[in-house]
């Protein structure tokens, strides 16, 4: 009997020693998740917060019928595969560059990840006096080099506005890419690309054949978090532009706050961010089927 009771208590004791943790997991996430998705069914305006009448799917309806949901979506899912896709390419060629042997690598390494370092606020202002009509560095290097013969209005033409704050985050996140990918390239085994270097194998061919696959699951992850980060942030857009000009640079993300802390909206506000949750609920369980099926194929 004794026995039992020792073994139950050995049992348990990894939950115990878990609990404060996810005690303060639910406290910090799960409650504000219920609450929003209770706003998400009322029509909750801020300024009248007693009355609050229960509208069932109503928000989700007004979203299904508001042509600024749809462009926002279709802009989030441009600044998502955009930024993600160019950061990857950055990241990926950045870590394979300070994979090598050179002497200076150890400051090359440090350097790369200054902009992964700096806040979204400096990096939203920075890159807004880059773009300025004016004053901007990249109009004057383009003026200098021919490439424009007037200064572009980066951030106040609907064409290039989106894809001019693309750039900064672009520079901001690669880093984040680079890093991680980069620790996973110390995990490579040096037999397997000395033997297809052997064997004839072209720097292309082992970096396809032998090093991509030893990384993948590093390459799964990195991905999936960066898509979760970049589908949710705003901060930038709004220093830069506050979704201007017009809705030109609205994402779905940026719209939800708008809604709630401009209009006062928390309703509407609640049910576009449980809309923008749901889509990258998939995502993630996307990659947690392909996950399973890694280990199960092991």
């Amino acid at each position: 009997m004794q026995f039992a009771m020792t073994s139950a208590r050995r049992h348990l004791l990894p939950y115990w020693f878990l609990a404060p943790a996810l005690l303060i997991e639910l406290a910090i996430i799960l409650y504000p998740v219920l609450q929003t998705a209770w706003m998400s069914l009322h029509d909750y305006v801020l300024f009248r917060p007693n009355n609050a009448p229960f509208i069932a799917l109503g928000n989700f309806i007004r979203a299904a019928n508001d042509p600024v949901f749809w462009l926002s979506l279709g802009n989030s899912l441009i600044w998502i595969v955009g930024i993600i896709a160019v950061q990857f390419v950055l990241g990926l060629g950045t870590a394979l560059l300070l994979n090598q042997s050179f002497w200076w690598r150890g400051v090359a390494r440090a350097l790369v990840v200054i902009p992964w370092a700096l806040p979204s606020v400096i990096i939203g202002l920075m890159w807004t006096w880059m773009y300025d009509y004016n004053l901007g560095v990249i109009n004057d290097v383009l003026l200098r080099i021919g490439l424009i013969h007037e200064p572009i209005a980066w951030l106040a033409r609907p064409d290039t506005t989106l894809p001019s704050i693309m750039l900064a985050l672009v520079w901001q996140g690669f880093p984040f890419f680079a890093v991680t990918i980069l620790a996973g390239l110390q995990t490579v085994s040096r037999e397997l690309l000395e033997a297809a270097e052997i064997d004839g194998a072209t720097r292309f061919q082992r970096l396809r054949l032998v090093v991509l696959p030893s990384i993948a699951q590093v390459l799964a992850t990195v991905l999936l978090l960066r898509t979760i980060w970049v589908a949710n942030s705003l901060d930038v857009i709004l220093v830069m532009t506050g979704g201007g000009p017009g809705y030109a640079s609205y994402t779905l993300p940026l719209y939800a706050f708008l809604e709630a802390y401009s209009s006062m909206q928390f309703g509407y506000g609640a049910a576009l961010s449980l809309i923008l949750t749901v889509l990258l609920l998939f995502v993630v369980y996307a990659y947690v089927r392909r996950a399973a099926a890694a280990e199960i194929a092991k």
